[in-house]
């Protein structure tokens, strides 16, 4: 839908980076990027971002805004602490700047699926 979305807050300018529209989850979904490491303000950032979406720009029937941060590097505690536990909406994620190898993705794939078949048990 956009992409350096400007939002106003009384008074207040800001911009997100990426905001799609998801038709079958019939949600939006916000993303933010960062070059750098993680920092508890870059998910209070987007978490302020999501709240906006859900409270302004969402309609009653759709669902709530989903958030996804992409970052250079990230401390997963960092995430736990600062997220309210059992939340569903903020997604952090440390992306790659180049795409893995056939043999990474498929041990991976084998890593995620063996994880899938012991939590069935």
């Amino acid at each position: 839908m956009a992409r350096q979305k400007r939002i106003h807050i009384e008074g207040d300018e800001f911009f997100v980076d990426l905001v799609f529209y998801n038709r079958l989850l019939q949600s939006f979904v916000i993303i933010e990027i960062k070059t750098t490491k993680l920092t508890h303000q870059d998910i209070g950032q987007l978490q302020m971002y999501v709240n906006y979406y859900d409270r302004v720009e969402k309609l009653s029937h759709e669902n709530p805004t989903i958030g996804i941060l992409l970052c250079a590097n990230k401390n997963d505690a960092v995430v736990k602490f600062t997220l309210p536990e059992g939340q569903k909406q903020i997604i952090a994620s440390q992306y790659e700047l180049y795409l893995p190898s056939e043999k990474q993705l498929l041990d991976e794939m084998n890593k995620e699926l063996e994880s899938f078949k012991r939590d069935k048990k």
